[in-house]
């Protein structure tokens, strides 16, 4: 059997760990520059707030129920996120991280359901104990079915924060209630073609016959459809990797200092980079961006398409590439109010195609490479780059936080100071 491991609320959950004040108050976390719920505790989803709803249009409700908001913190986010991980690999050689705030481990060395609930149980209780993060865990045999019993298992106080999908009756009695649309895999224009042809929810769906859902949804469909059957097909290690990796932010302010954008920019470019290798991929193309304000009357745009002779993930020669368009491209005394880096036409890092001219160093880039990301991991994202050296302070400036929490766990100067 697969145990899913699921956060709950989790950046919610993140701030209430160091703020104990906090818990059962309505709590949101908010987007780049403060603009839209991006997690909402339950508090908040009582009150009816829809994720990703531009948080100035619940201000009102915010100042009536005492709805507590913070910018996100991503420093502080994944070093919890890690040590939850850390947790749960010592209770499976398998460990299959999802996302920031899931998990799937192979419990198959368990002989049954009830000692797959008894040691779910107790990982729970160990998160809880030891990081202060709520935990939901869903116990099946495949994966698509874990991601169900999670659901259930979040929203059923019974379950006491573990449910198990293990025989017949149960998969029927789940399945019936649980709607299409929040079947994992299921993407809203499969929904729509399911809809059509009377699905509502997963039971119907599995009711149809294999010929059908690979009709309708083609492989895939056949494979969440096996799933839900209880047949494991689903690896989390075999799901198709990103075609194209973006990082764009809107700005606080109109940016004009053009070794400001530089380092945004560049910022930007280095996040999709370690995306790229993180997925073991490269990319063959690369589109820069910057734009003033679509409300100003007369709009300056910095745009250009990048083709590497060579695919690449290597963050230093993206850089290269990027500032050359920036600094080709940029006007003097224009407030350009977004950035970006888009890389595209994606493939496996395994089977790069040199180009017969190519003059890199490649051995030596990335030995580089694995040097600068070796550092970076231990002193923090920013630690070496390829952009100008700006001042902490006039960086934060570009975005609008003004609700951020301390990094408690990952500076020294936020540690949390007791005093007896």
């Amino acid at each position: 059997m697969y145990a899913l491991v699921d956060c709950n609320n989790f950046f919610v959950s993140c701030e209430r760990v160091f703020r104990p004040d906090l818990h059962d108050k309505p709590v949101v976390v908010l987007s780049g520059n403060d603009g839209c719920v991006v997690a909402r505790s339950n508090e908040v989803k009582q009150l009816g707030v829809k994720m990703g709803v531009p948080f100035y249009q619940i201000r009102p409700l915010a100042e009536k129920h005492g709805i507590v908001h913070f910018s996100s913190n991503f420093p502080l986010y994944g070093d919890l996120s890690s040590r939850i991980m850390r947790i749960l690999s010592r209770y499976t050689d398998d460990l299959q991280q999802y996302s920031i705030d899931e998990a799937f481990l192979d419990l198959s060395y368990l002989s049954n359901a009830a000692e797959a609930r008894t040691l779910c149980l107790r990982i729970r209780s160990e998160i809880m104990h030891g990081i202060g993060i709520p935990v939901s865990i869903g116990i099946a045999s495949t994966k698509t079915l874990c991601k169900v019993a999670s659901h259930y298992a979040k929203r059923y106080a019974g379950y006491a924060g573990v449910c198990v999908i293990d025989t017949m009756d149960q998969r029927t009695k789940a399945l019936a209630a649980y709607p299409i649309d929040e079947v994992w895999g299921i993407g809203r224009r499969s929904v729509a073609k399911l809809q059509l042809n009377g699905i509502k929810t997963a039971l119907d769906f599995v009711n149809r016959t294999p010929a059908f859902a690979k009709n309708i949804l083609h492989q895939p469909g056949l494979n969440t459809w096996r799933e839900l059957n209880g047949e494991d097909c689903i690896s989390v290690r075999d799901l198709p990797e990103k075609q194209s990796i973006t990082c764009s932010r809107t700005f606080a302010h109109g940016v004009t200092d053009r070794s400001l954008l530089e380092q945004a920019m560049g910022r930007f470019c280095a996040r999709v980079a370690e995306k790229l290798r993180r997925q073991h991929s490269v990319c063959r193309q690369m589109i820069v961006f910057a734009h003033t304000s679509r409300f100003q009357e007369q709009q300056f745009v910095i745009q250009a398409t990048v083709t590497f002779s060579t695919p690449t993930a290597n963050t230093h020669e993206m850089t290269e590439a990027l500032l050359r368009v920036v600094r080709t491209q940029w006007r003097p005394d224009t407030p350009y109010k977004r950035a970006g880096v888009i890389v595209c036409n994606v493939s496996p890092d395994n089977g790069v195609q040199q180009s017969l001219f190519d003059v890199r160093d490649r051995q030596r880039d990335e030995r580089l490479q694995q040097a600068i990301d070796r550092i970076n991991t231990r002193h923090g994202q920013t630690a070496i780059g390829f952009t100008p050296n700006i001042p902490t302070e006039q960086a934060a400036s570009l975005y609008e936080v003004g609700a951020k929490s301390p990094a408690y766990t990952t500076r020294l100067s936020d540690i949390i100071t007791l005093k007896c």
